[in-house]
């Protein structure tokens, strides 16, 4: 018979909590994303501590999305198990989030950002984690084959029928960002949110603006990919582990990553880093919260220690110019 999970009492003191851009909704300033090590392939009892570490020290945000696995939607189902096990009687204490936007099943209805896709897809999500409504529903990906009013449509009925309670964008360029917010103003929906990829490595939403420009019309940015897959640690400081990405998935991390350059920069940020009193992957999350700008950055974890050493960043994360224009010579913005 399982333990009974009572989580910490001390929790909300570990976290700080922005709104999302101009919404009442606050979201945690660190968030755990379920993209890795939340699939059919995973350990399920590593996954339940997982997500136990995180609520017990102030993550109330758990990201999810439709093809999450392997195999598509094992994360969602996984979560499921989870929250049915552990935290149902917390359920109005924590925000589960879901997308919907790439490959999901085959034929012409099971991608993209069409009404028919979307909707069939958001209620598929429910269905696989148990789950009566989500917190905050996004399109995964703009569509250029699809209106945009009729992605957006979808997003506002998503709302409307109680599925969900807030809808959201994800790797939206800033002018089609911009047009979905008046269209969902339109519709009278509650847009609060992009997701959008951001490191001290992939700063392109500095350079196209979106960052700054959703500061100004209030339209909140949660980041994944902080790390840069893991070059942004100290993994790989001493030659490739046999345990590590690059060997077991290469989809998104492989040895051509490592050129000389990009080594001899992630060494000179682990320089300035230990000189934090942090560690290189504390000190590139902290980066990305360092100027108000982001609401949540989303870490992943292989193992609840991970999640324990992350959080650590929520009372470090001011920088001084100098060390500012130290990363910045590192690794140009342009």
């Amino acid at each position: 018979m399982d333990e009974i999970y009572l989580a910490a009492k001390d929790r909300y003191q570990k976290m700080e909590y922005p709104h999302c851009g101009k919404s009442g909704l606050k979201l945690p300033r660190v968030s755990l994303g379920l993209w890795h090590n939340f699939g059919s392939n995973g350990n399920f009892d590593n996954m339940r501590a997982m997500c136990r570490a995180a609520f017990d020290n102030g993550i109330t945000c758990f990201d999810i999305a439709n093809n999450y696995g392997p195999e598509g939607g094992a994360a969602e189902e996984n979560f499921g198990r989870i929250l049915k096990k552990d935290f149902l009687p917390y359920r109005d204490q924590i925000i589960v989030t879901t997308k919907a936007g790439y490959g999901m099943w085959p034929g012409p209805y099971g991608d993209n950002g069409s009404r028919k896709y979307l909707l069939a897809s958001l209620d598929q999500s429910l269905k696989r984690s148990g789950l009566e409504y989500f917190d905050i529903f996004y399109h995964h990906r703009m569509d250029k084959e699809t209106p945009l009013e009729e992605s957006m449509g979808a997003l506002a009925q998503a709302v409307q029928s109680g599925k969900a309670l807030y809808a959201g964008i994800s790797n939206y360029d800033l002018p089609t960002t911009l047009e979905a917010a008046k269209i969902l103003e339109s519709l009278s929906c509650p847009f609060i949110v992009n997701q959008i990829r951001y490191s001290i490595f992939d700063r392109e939403i500095e350079k196209s603006g979106l960052k700054s420009e959703a500061a100004k019309k209030g339209i909140g940015l949660v980041c994944f990919s902080p790390l840069a897959q893991g070059l942004l640690t100290d993994r790989y400081l001493n030659g490739i582990p046999e345990d590590c990405r690059i060997k077991t998935d290469g989809r998104f991390l492989n040895e051509s990553n490592l050129t000389p350059s990009r080594m001899e920069q992630i060494r000179s940020l682990d320089k300035i880093a230990k000189a934090r009193g942090q560690s290189l992957a504390q000190m590139a999350l902290s980066w990305v919260l360092r100027d108000g700008d982001i609401t949540s950055v989303l870490i992943g974890a292989s193992k609840p220690e991970q999640i324990l050493e992350n959080v650590k960043i929520i009372n470090k994360t001011t920088f001084s110019k100098e060390e500012l224009d130290a990363i910045d010579k590192i690794a140009p913005a342009d």
